[in-house]
């Protein structure tokens, strides 16, 4: 079955449909856990001309209407993702920033159990990995971890 195409979504979503938010779904697909300022770049070469403020503000839109994710790794800034509905993780590179899905290994959420839950109904448990993704694990092998400054 084929995937629906950026309007269809919106529509189905009940967004209503313009440029901005087709060229932003856009540079989603393309760049997957890209941040503001990659998402607004890549819009602004197919659009033209858009504010950053207005790519905030379309990326809110399509979080809201749970058509992307908004992941926030330490100490990086937001990212943005097509892949929502499911149980997936995130593996980050210490070195160069890099993001990757990983699916739960358990499926359904939350994956993990909190041992108190101080009262929460709990519905979500978020992961991220953290360690040195191939290319900078291949570039450090003298240096295991590169991104601690030396004391």
């Amino acid at each position: 079955m084929p995937k629906p195409d950026a309007a269809t979504l919106l529509r189905e979503a009940g967004l209503r449909v313009t440029q901005q938010r087709v060229a932003v779904l856009g540079a989603l697909t393309d760049s997957p856990h890209a941040d503001v300022e990659t998402i607004a770049v890549a819009t602004r070469v197919t659009l033209g001309t858009v504010s950053t403020q207005a790519v905030y503000d379309v990326l809110r839109a399509l979080t809201d209407a749970g058509l992307a994710r908004r992941i926030e790794p330490a100490g990086s800034p937001a990212r943005f993702e097509l892949r929502v509905g499911d149980n997936h993780h995130h593996v980050v590179c210490r070195s160069c920033g890099a993001i990757a899905d990983v699916d739960c290994a358990v499926g359904q959420r939350p994956c993990l159990t909190a041992s108190d839950a101080h009262g929460f109904v709990i519905d979500e448990a978020e992961v991220t990995y953290w360690g040195l993704c191939p290319d900078c694990s291949a570039r450090t092998t003298t240096d295991p971890h590169p991104w601690k400054e030396a004391q």
